[in-house]
């Protein structure tokens, strides 16, 4: 059985954001990391002291809280600096980690592919570097603690010289994974494959509803990031137009800018897509803000104007849906029971660009050879051979039409 670390949470409401609903989503996190929460502080403050993050009174609440329960963490729920880090530690004895470092320590303890662990070990060092002085009893012990996997305590201490080497091998490491998924998506598009991506809050069920639809195998957990590499599956709709779907890393309120940098190849798979889904855990009472922390994202990526379903998944859990302000379409579906999902695969269809067209032909035998392209090319509904040559009826691709424009009847 996991041994799991004593966390007390703590945070400072300055009315920036909802500090209530912020800290419960740190409990999940920290759960996610393997921690179990003891307490929950929440200061008022104007402003967090740029001294300790809470005033002087909390401070000696929090030691007393640590000393009372053997706590041996201590999550602040927003970023902390080295100083701020540094005298929590002196004064409770107690491990300091952040909002960013938790979020961080989730990626590495997540990520899987190649890609993922480069883009969670950038992400950890460019956010260390200019911590390195601070870190205290972080850096005193090699591993084992939330905050403390990935790239390893020891060379982190050694040489920042060496870091930033590790950064630069490491940014071009990401440049050429780059450039090989742009050659892949230019190549779908050559091909034709319109591209589907899923995106949306973490925990929303993203990757239930890929396996439902494709039957990806995809790792399915009730977790926060239980996925974070993107997966691609063909998917044919009813329509029998074949599409690539796509599922994407969760998003959540306040993602470290480091880990918006380090994935941005992975969130830019939406960029290249020809339809969004927006999916949202319809049971959850922050559903049309966590909509809205995805819509946010999709404007700084540079989406705008594409065509986006909104997908309100765990219907199953709601016995009424509540009507949400949502632009464009909205769709409501159970991934893990697969009601509404044929609804959702129509507006799929309705959602991406026309790219093939309904023809009548009739094409002569001396030029048999185009009746064979045209299959190729799209569905023929019927075909008759009559004396003056073979009549067909087909949806085909609108890029075709020009080679067979003289046999349209």
């Amino acid at each position: 059985m996991e041994n799991k670390e004593k966390a007390l949470l703590i945070s400072v409401d300055t009315g920036d954001f909802d500090s209530e609903t912020s800290i419960h989503e740190l409990a999940a996190l920290a759960d996610t990391a393997g921690a179990e929460v003891q307490g929950m502080m929440i200061q008022k403050r104007e402003s967090p002291s740029a001294a300790t993050f809470v005033g002087q009174g909390r401070l000696e609440e929090i030691t007393e809280f640590c000393k009372a329960n053997d706590t041996e963490l201590i999550i602040a729920d927003s970023e902390l600096t080295p100083v701020q880090a540094r005298n929590i530690e002196d004064a409770a004895d107690v491990r300091v980690a952040d909002r960013t470092t938790l979020i961080l320590d989730i990626f590495a303890k997540r990520a899987r592919s190649a890609e993922g662990k480069i883009q969670v070990e950038l992400a950890q060092l460019k956010y260390l570097l200019p911590r390195l002085a601070g870190q205290g009893k972080s850096l005193s012990r090699l591993g084992g603690g939330i905050g403390t996997r990935g790239p390893g305590e020891t060379k982190l201490e050694t040489d920042r010289r060496h870091i930033r080497r590790r950064i630069q091998y490491l940014n071009e490491s990401l440049a050429k994974i780059e450039k090989r998924r742009k050659a892949m998506h230019l190549r779908r598009q050559k091909n034709g494959v319109p591209v589907v991506a899923i995106v949306g809050y973490t925990n929303a069920g993203k990757s239930t509803l890929m396996n439902t639809l494709t039957g990806a195998g995809v790792l399915q957990e009730d977790k926060l990031f239980a996925t974070l590499d993107p997966t691609a599956r063909r998917l044919t709709l009813p329509s029998g137009r074949q599409v690539m779907l796509v599922d994407t890393v969760g998003l959540i309120r306040r993602l470290p800018h480091q880990l918006i940098d380090a994935f941005r190849s992975t969130l830019e798979e939406a960029l290249w897509a020809d339809v969004i889904l927006n999916v949202c855990d319809a049971s959850s009472g922050e559903c049309g803000e966590h909509m809205q922390v995805t819509a946010d994202l999709l404007t700084s990526l540079g989406c705008d104007g594409k065509p986006i379903i909104n997908v309100l998944n765990k219907c199953d859990l709601v016995p009424e849906i509540l009507d949400y302000m949502l632009i464009g379409r909205c769709v409501h579906i159970s991934a893990r029971t697969g009601g509404g999902t044929d609804k959702l695969l129509e507006e799929i269809d309705k959602a991406l660009p026309r790219t093939r067209r309904k023809v009548n032909l009739l094409i002569p035998f001396s030029d048999a050879s185009a009746a064979a392209r045209l299959r190729d090319h799209g569905s023929v509904e019927s075909e008759e051979y009559t004396p003056d040559g073979i009549k067909i009826t087909a949806e085909t691709e609108i890029s075709f039409i020009d080679e067979i424009k003289d046999y349209i009847i």
